[in-house]
């Protein structure tokens, strides 16, 4: 027997980010939006514990115990008292290293496939628990849709959409770690007086009202100045994107991934296009949110 799991990308339409905390995190204000890009999380009983990864950049994520994916089979299996025997196989979708929660979603991923396998019967809030001890941003992968993070961005508050909302993602030539964007944003701001990070409550009623104008006149990204300082080419695929007709252009949570929000699928299609024929982007993807969190797709 085997258990698939398909789970979502994110982007950040929102990520407002306070100054570091004593323990060396951020409070946030961050809502995110599922987008129809996937991985796909297939998980079958071993002898022992064993990742394997196919698809695009699959080279370039660990196939070790440090693999959000193997932490998560080895954190239920602790909670229920059980050996973590699985090979887990990751159909890799969503890009590596970009900004749009890949390793988080496998990490769902992961833990949903687990409790269907084993017949834990774990409940969703015990499901989130452990996603939140996995990461701050897997909890969200887990539910999908849109939501409201904040704390470290793992206390999330489902959010009401309106209609579908078209982006295109423009990947870049190299990656850029999360911790690094983090510094940067820490040694950008220092000396200044770092507001409390709130969801504009712009932004909110323009994901309720499906309406993708006010959408773009809210969107925000309180690390992108630092994802740019340590990516300057960033800003010429983000001026790229913006003269081909998109209605909003950021870097999507802590980069390097760049996302543009456009009015329907034909624009899409255009800036998809320009970007990549720019040679300011390594590859484009198309994707419409909001997604479904992690959903068993078969067994």
């Amino acid at each position: 027997m085997s258990v698939t799991v398909r789970v979502p990308a994110k982007v950040n339409v929102q990520l407002a980010v306070g100054a570091a905390r004593p323990d060396g995190f951020h409070d946030l204000a961050n809502v995110f939006l599922a987008v129809g890009l996937h991985d796909e999380i297939t998980v079958t009983p071993a002898e022992e514990l064993r990742v394997t990864c196919d698809g695009p950049d699959a080279d370039q994520v660990p196939l070790d115990r440090t693999n959000l994916a193997a932490r998560a089979a080895i954190a239920l299996a602790e909670r229920y008292g059980r050996s973590p025997d699985v090979h887990l196989h990751i159909a890799k979708d969503i890009p590596v290293a970009g900004g749009m929660a890949g390793g988080s979603a496998d990490g769902a991923g992961a833990l949903v496939a687990c409790d269907a396998l084993w017949g834990t019967g774990a409940s969703r809030e015990e499901l989130l628990g452990i996603c939140a001890e996995l990461g701050s941003d897997v909890p969200f992968s887990l539910v999908g849709g849109a939501a409201l993070g904040v704390g470290r961005g793992e206390r999330l508050t489902p959010l009401e959409v309106g209609g579908s909302f078209h982006w295109v993602f423009a990947m870049a030539e190299r990656g850029l770690s999360t911790p690094a964007v983090f510094r940067e944003f820490d040694r950008l701001g220092e000396g200044t007086d770092i507001p409390e990070p709130v969801a504009s409550p712009e932004l909110l009623a323009a994901l309720a009202g499906g309406d993708p104008d006010a959408l773009a006149a809210a969107v925000s990204n309180d690390l992108q100045p630092a994802a740019l300082s340590l990516f300057p080419e960033l800003a010429g695929t983000l001026a790229t994107g913006r003269a081909a007709g998109a209605l909003a252009a950021l870097v999507s949570g802590s980069g390097p991934t760049t996302a543009f929000l456009v009015r329907d699928p034909e624009s899409a299609a255009a800036v998809a296009q320009t970007l990549l024929a720019s040679g300011t982007c390594r590859t484009v993807r198309t994707a419409v949110g909001p997604a479904r969190g992690a959903t068993v797709v078969g067994r």
